[in-house]
C-alpha cells in the first residue's frame, strides 16, 4: 500500500506558504506549513515528510541551515528550495547536500512540479533515517 506523500513547506512569507499549499493541495498532496525552520524541527510528523519546500533566507535557521541540521540529525528528505535572493554559493552548497532544484521566487509553478517530481522519484517515500 501506497502511502499519502506529505510535503512540507517552510517559508516565512505567509502568501507563498499559502500558494504553494494550494497548488499542492490541488495535486493531491498532503500538506504542512511552517512559518519558520524552528516551527518545522519541532513538528511531530517529521517522520512522515515525503519533501521539503523551503526558503533559503528565513529570520532565524535558514533553509539551508535546516537542511544541514536534518542532514547532522540523520535524516535523508529531499529538499526545493526558493529563494528572492539567488547567490551561487548557497546554491552550490545546498545542492552538494543533496538540494533537488534551487528555484528564484516568483517561481513558476510548472517548473515546482518537476522539481518535486523529480525529487519524490529520486528519494520515493521520503525521510530516511
Amino acid at each position: 500500500m501506497c502511502r499519502l506523500q506529505v510535503i512540507a513547506v517552510v517559508d516565512d512569507d505567509a502568501s507563498v506558504r499559502a500558494g504553494t499549499d494550494n497548488l499542492l493541495r490541488s495535486l493531491g498532496y498532503a500538506v504542512q506549513t511552517f512559518n519558520s525552520a524552528e516551527d518545522f524541527l519541532r513538528s511531530a510528523n517529521l517522520p512522515d515528510i515525503s519533501c521539503v519546500i523551503a526558503d533559503v533566507r528565513m529570520p532565524g535557521t535558514s533553509g539551508v541551515d535546516l537542511q544541514h541540521e536534518l542532514l547532522e540529525q540523520g535524516y535523508r528528505v529531499p529538499f526545493i528550495f526558493i529563494t528572492a535572493f539567488p547567490e551561487e554559493t548557497v546554491r552550490a552548497k545546498a545542492q552538494r547536500a543533496g538540494a533537488i532544484c534551487f528555484l528564484t521566487k516568483p517561481f513558476d509553478r510548472q517548473t515546482l512540479i518537476k522539481c518535486l517530481d523529480a525529487a519524490l522519484e529520486r528519494y520515493g517515500d521520503g525521510i530516511d533515517k
